[in-house]
């Protein structure tokens, strides 16, 4: 048996460790009474995250050298976490100066409705900022009901993760598709798909939902039907840097020409770019709006701490699976193997990397001459079907764990700053797994 040469330099397995580690403190730390306060506190989540970057780090050390250490603290740090961290820090501090205010009736119709349009927004503000957008006055309109913690859950689901898969500014792995020369609009085909999940989700949200309703307090029910207010929109501007936002991450690509001006850009333009929005938005937006959207930096501070140590940490196994591709070919024979195979990895690595791994698995699979096949920019064809496949997976499944998506963890830790009690890591993992996995059973059968 032939072994593929890139194995031969990969990490071991035991590299994995620190990664599963941290991610074994995600889950259990909140859970034991010993711990449970002490992770509260975004200091301690840091400490525990560069600790086991650290761990990656020294195998990296012994195992190679100090150059190797620098290549993958330049790729986990700079690289990824940086433009992944100031995209969401972009997304979470405008869409915080939009403040869409209001106590609406909190009827199952009502609820859905709020997943529904932001379901439909994802793509065309990211998850992120549909998420920020939205999260928020969702709480307010639930304040007086004590059943609210399936709603959260179902809006990571819906608005957090699959409502971002119809354009590549709705999901940072679409967007590595269309820097690899995917067309801006081909990722509109996936609408079917988009439609059929989205629609399961909104129908067992609703049968839920009505019957929770069914088990509220009579006296909660009347204080929601009493305690109305209509909504009303405020911090209009930051619409307009919202969209600012998008442009930059939809147009201003590092090493190439800069639009209409000309000019190549420099590394960080589109961050920088970005965070003088941000800085705009924080002129232009009065306190006031931000108080009334009771808005804070726990949230962000909470993705930024974990996620350092996610992105260091995971380089090892994602250095393991781009090395062994070639390997994975056999098993990835029809598009739902690439569905679940793309989807079971993105629920715990970040799904953009494991995007690029399958879909060079993918590319490379697709015979240049091969009938009916999506030719690429730089001349790489690709099958549509295995394409498909890649994509939703990444996207869809990202909803499967917390840290599949990083708005996931942002929408958890504003709820419970509400005062809703959101499930530990496990907890929502078993929500996922008897919700998401089935209808992605059927979306399987379906297409």
């Amino acid at each position: 048996m032939s072994v593929d040469p890139g194995l031969i330099h990969a990490p071991s397995l035991w590299s994995i460790f620190p990664f599963v580690g941290l991610l074994l403190c995600i889950a259990l730390l909140p859970l034991m009474p010993a711990t449970a306060h002490w992770w509260e506190r975004n200091r301690n989540r840091l400490i525990v995250a560069l600790g086991f970057g650290v761990l990656t780090l020294g195998y990296y050390a012994v195992a190679y050298d100090a150059h190797k250490v620098v290549t993958v603290l330049e790729h986990a740090v700079l690289a990824e976490y940086l433009p992944f961290m100031v995209l969401l820090f972009s997304l979470y501090v405008i869409s915080g100066g939009i403040c869409l205010k209001g106590d609406l009736a909190a009827h199952p119709a009502t609820n859905t409705a709020f997943l529904a349009v932001g379901t439909l927004i994802a793509s065309f503000v990211g998850t992120t900022g549909a998420s920020m957008l939205l999260i928020r006055p969702l709480l307010q309109t639930n304040a007086e009901r004590k059943h609210v913690k399936h709603t959260v859950i179902f809006f990571i689901f819906l608005v957090s993760n699959v409502g971002g898969c119809l354009l590549p500014i709705g999901d940072p792995a679409l967007f590595l598709g269309y820097l690899k020369g995917v067309p801006f609009l081909w990722t509109l085909s996936l609408w079917k798909e988009w439609a059929v999940i989205s629609g399961m989700l909104l129908a067992v949200y609703y049968i839920w939902d009505t019957l929770a309703y069914r088990h509220e307090e009579f006296r909660d029910i009347v204080r929601d039907e009493v305690q109305r207010t209509p909504l009303t929109l405020s911090g209009k501007q930051n619409l307009l840097l919202l969209l600012g936002v998008v442009l930059c991450v939809g147009l201003v690509k590092p090493g190439e020409p800069f639009p209409a001006l000309g000019f190549h850009t420099f590394p960080f333009l589109r961050e920088l770019l970005m965070l003088a929005l941000v800085a705009l938005s924080l002129k232009w937006t009065s306190r006031r709006i931000r108080e009334n959207n009771q808005f804070t930096y726990h949230a962000i501070a909470e993705v930024a701490a974990l996620f350092i140590g996610i992105f260091i940490c995971m380089q090892a196994p994602i250095e393991i699976l781009r090395a062994g591709g070639a390997t994975l070919a056999p098993y990835l024979s029809s598009p739902a193997r690439f569905f679940w195979a793309t989807g079971a990895l993105s629920s715990f690595l970040d799904n953009a990397p494991t995007y690029v791994v399958f879909f060079e698995t993918a590319a490379s699979m697709t015979p240049d001459d091969a009938a009916g096949c999506l030719r690429l920019v730089d001349g790489t064809t690709i099958m549509p079907a295995m394409l498909t496949a890649i994509s939703l997976g990444a996207v869809f499944m990202g909803a499967n764990t917390y840290i599949g998506n990083g708005p996931n963890f942002m929408v958890k830790s504003i709820a419970e700053q509400s005062g809703v009690k959101m499930p530990g890591f496990l907890g929502y993992m078993a929500y996922s797994a008897g919700i998401l996995l089935p209808l992605f059973g059927l979306l399987t059968l379906f297409f």
